[in-house]
């Protein structure tokens, strides 16, 4: 049976959990050599198993904490000798950071939110762009959220440093207009994950979607023929229309 991404060469951080994993599991699936990155060896070995059982092939593991820019630089030039190329990356590491007002927030804090949600996208960027261009139709996926346009008390640090992020996106897919590289920002909304449980511990997570809901996008836009250089996507809207719904 054809594969959709047979041969495809993906990197998903965050791997080890939630939509991370999720993203890892349904490229596995759709053919893609997966590259997962995650901090938790022991989760990292749990995902390779599930993808050994419905593939038969291992995954490339590799623990690293995302924000060690020099290990994201490593990676790169790792990628690069074993591969030659990477064709779908999807960033999903984040944190959620201290829920408190924005003039309570430590540094230290402040510091480990800027440095995992926004300086190491930076570094995936700058290690990952020439292997982007080193495949027939590179994609980058980037995990966002609503926060970004709509700020809401005690979601500082998140909200701004994924803001930040948004805003770097943009501006390089800008910069990758005459290339092969396409960027998608996506928007999964609320969904059943260890961060979501960690904002708001009295919520009931069964009322919410499963990680695993968002595979079928994932898979859909790690091929998509995207015609603009930069791509929204909101995972509701998808899911209503049943089909790609991007701007």
């Amino acid at each position: 049976m054809s594969l959709p991404l047979s041969d495809k060469i993906a990197l998903v951080t965050g791997a080890s959990r939630g939509i991370g994993r999720a993203s890892a599991l349904a490229l596995a699936a759709a053919g893609a050599q997966v590259v997962a990155v995650a901090r938790t060896a022991g989760g990292l070995t749990d995902l390779d198993d599930e993808i050994r059982g419905l593939t038969g092939e291992p995954a490339t593991l590799v623990p690293l904490d995302i924000a060690d820019g020099d290990s994201l630089d490593r990676l790169g030039g790792i990628l690069h000798q074993r591969f030659g190329r990477l064709d779908i990356l999807v960033h999903a590491a984040a944190i959620l950071g201290p829920m408190t007002p924005v003039s309570h927030i430590e540094p230290r804090h402040w510091d480990r939110v800027v440095a995992v949600n926004l300086t190491a996208p930076y570094r995936l960027i700058r290690t990952t762009e020439p292997l982007l261009r080193a495949s027939d139709a590179g994609r980058a996926i980037f995990l966002t959220t609503g926060r970004v346009a709509r700020p809401k008390a005690f979601w500082g640090p998140y909200g701004v440093t994924k803001a930040g992020m948004e805003h770097m996106v943009r501006t390089w897919a800008d910069e990758l207009e005459q290339t092969r590289v396409r960027a998608v920002l996506l928007d999964p909304g609320v969904m059943r994950t260890a961060m979501r449980a960690e904002a708001m511990p009295g919520e009931d997570p069964m009322s919410l979607p499963h990680p695993s809901e968002i595979g079928p996008l994932i898979v859909e836009l790690a091929q998509a023929d995207l015609g603009l250089p930069l791509a929204n996507v909101a995972f509701d809207r998808w899911r209503a229309a049943g089909t790609l719904a991007s701007a």
